[in-house]
């Protein structure tokens, strides 16, 4: 294949502006799949997908076009994600690319996932090519999404396709601007093999499946290969494209985007990022790889029953070949037994990986309340990070608590600012800005705790702005703020699993709010059972389960007063000494509640 004929590309935009649909439109004007086997989101793999609407999995496929001029071009389109918790699916299918085509619906406009998209293919030096769609829609105003295209990003908008991948009106267009504008792949058959592993996945049969994208050299079938970062070796059993069918090839050359196999048995002798060559005939230097991503939020994961805890370990070790944005280490708790801590990129991710982990292999999950990575200052001048409430140290020798603040990006139309401005004051938000976009929609931005915007923050301005408003988040830096862990104790015993971290001026509604749920969901004892929040030795909250009342008097009919006197002291001796050595019988079912709630 000459290789001036070759496109590789990635389909980047904000999400639900049309990505997947352009995607099946794209592959069915290719012929790549025949219309009885086509469907929509055909390249969204998982159920998930599909019962959501959203991308998680970035994938890749090889599509071959032939243009009217009778020249064959090969297409390497690569579907990515838009949702922001998602970001470092997208960057990693950049950098496999050398073009890019930006998706931007014609009724919504640049929205904030938009601009972070292109951010990140302006770091790859990427050909961005923009794509006006949803142009069929009565609310799509063409001219006013090109002016945002041209004011806030700076792209020539005059090129732009204007088309609906629904209906597949003038998709031609796009065919043609990526043969125009986005550069072929630069690559040398003859130098030492340089390839991009770009994503992973299991395969019970061949082993972890290697997605690559060849830079220099050919990857062939029997070759002797090197991972650079982990000086590992493998001998390639197969190697091969999707078209999105799985087809095996001899060989893949330069400027390619393919797959390898090469009965790779653990996850950990890969990492995504790393550089491929040949084991006899290295390459001189690695690429650059994948500037490692730092998690947002961190979560515990427990099976409900222990027995599945080795499930889970092997669950979480092949979902993260495919999800190498996902960090974890072992942990215990006293509440809940053996368990994991996670580290993930936003509550998307939580959700996505409890969901894959429930559906794919079958374990019942618990997850305990998202945290942030704190920073402490001891009283002796160390510096300590943690993730995990129950982790913090006695706040007699802490000498100042710093918390991770972003900087918060909403657009939302003039309407709704009011509500918005509230909300992040209720947040613990700093004001910023005010800036006018256009007519219709105003651009607001704040500096807040990242711990007020993990919980339900986004889902109250969907609410609040009626679906109208998006937001994006950077990380800004940690700052010094009045902070305290609050303990839950129950009889007068610590919970663990409940301790939360929150600013000093939130603690109480929140310790107060906490203890009437456990006082509705946890059932009733043989004794009186206090629930308790306690800052240090100081109790901020309680209510008090009442002990289930058993009638001693039903056997007495009449007779002397003395004898009922001397039952009713037996039983009240008996609660006294049971709520002295009795432990609180917690269901599971009350944490998976308590903290899916939450």
């Amino acid at each position: 294949m000459n290789k001036q004929n070759i496109r590789n590309f990635s389909i980047i935009a904000h999400i639900d502006h049309g990505k997947s649909t352009l995607s099946d439109r794209i592959i069915e004007m290719t012929n790549a799949v025949s219309r009885r086997e086509m469907q929509d989101q055909i390249l969204d793999n998982m159920e998930l997908e599909r019962e959501r609407g959203i991308t998680i999995k970035l994938n890749a496929v090889e599509l071959s076009y032939s243009a009217p001029d009778n020249q064959i071009y090969t297409f390497h389109l690569i579907d990515t994600p838009g949702h922001i918790d998602f970001t470092y699916e997208v960057s990693r299918s950049l950098a496999a690319c050398e073009g890019a085509l930006l998706v931007v619906d014609a009724t919504q406009g640049v929205e904030a996932q938009t601009l972070s998209n292109v951010y990140l293919a302006m770091e790859n030096n990427l050909e961005i090519v923009p794509v006006i769609n949803k142009i069929d829609l009565p609310s799509a105003d063409v001219q006013k999404t090109k002016k945002e295209i041209e004011d806030l990003i700076g792209l020539d908008a005059s090129i732009a396709p204007m088309v609906s991948a629904k209906t597949g009106l003038n998709m031609q267009s796009v065919i043609d601007v990526i043969i125009k504008y986005i550069p072929p792949p630069v690559g040398d058959d003859s130098k030492p093999l340089k390839a991009l592993i770009f994503d992973s996945y299991y395969d019970s049969y061949k082993g972890v499946i290697c997605l690559t994208r060849i830079k220099d050299g050919i990857l062939k079938v029997g070759q002797h290969i090197k991972m650079m970062s982990t000086n590992k070796d493998f001998i390639v059993t197969e190697v091969g494209i999707r078209t999105p069918k799985i087809i095996n090839k001899m060989s893949i050359n330069s400027g390619a985007v393919g797959w390898f196999a090469a009965a790779i048995k653990t996850a950990q002798d890969i990492s995504v990022g790393d550089t491929v060559t040949d084991f006899d005939h290295p390459t001189d230097e690695p690429l650059p790889g994948y500037k490692k991503i730092l998690p947002m939020v961190y979560c515990g994961i427990y099976p409900i029953d222990n027995a599945q805890f080795d499930l889970l370990k092997d669950a979480m070790q092949k979902i993260s070949l495919s999800d190498s944005s996902l960090t974890y280490e072992y942990e215990t708790s006293q509440a809940l037994g053996y368990g994991i801590r996670c580290g993930f990129l936003g509550l998307l991710h939580i959700d996505v990986i409890r969901e894959r982990i429930a559906r794919e292999y079958k374990i019942d999950l618990i997850m305990t309340t998202p945290s942030v990575k704190y920073k402490i200052m001891k009283t002796d001048g160390n510096m300590e990070t943690i993730d995990n409430p129950s982790k913090l140290t006695d706040r007699t020798y802490i000498k100042q608590m710093e918390e991770p603040f972003v900087k918060l990006i909403i657009t939302s139309p003039e309407t709704y600012i009011g509500d918005i401005m509230n909300l992040c004051l209720n947040h613990r938000g700093i004001y910023k800005n005010l800036e006018y976009l256009n007519n219709a929609r105003y651009r607001i931005i704040y500096e807040i705790p990242l711990a007020e915007i993990i919980y339900n923050f986004f889902d109250n301005l969907k609410t609040i702005t009626r679906g109208y408003a998006t937001m994006d988040y950077d990380i800004l830096d940690y700052r010094p703020q009045n902070l305290i862990k609050v303990d839950i104790l129950l009889n007068g015993m610590k919970v663990d699993a409940l301790s939360f971290i929150s600013h000093k001026d939130f603690a109480y509604t929140k310790a107060n709010k906490l203890c009437t749920r456990l006082k509705e969901l946890i059932p009733r004892q043989q004794f009186e059972v206090p629930i308790q929040a306690a800052i240090g030795g100081k109790i901020i909250a309680r209510e008090t389960i009442k002990a289930i009342y058993k009638n001693v008097l039903a056997k007495c009919y009449g007779g002397d007063v003395s004898r009922k006197k001397k039952l009713l002291e037996q039983q009240k001796e008996g609660k006294k000494k049971l709520k002295a050595i009795g432990n609180v019988s917690v269901p599971q079912e009350v944490f998976i509640k308590l903290l899916s709630e939450d």
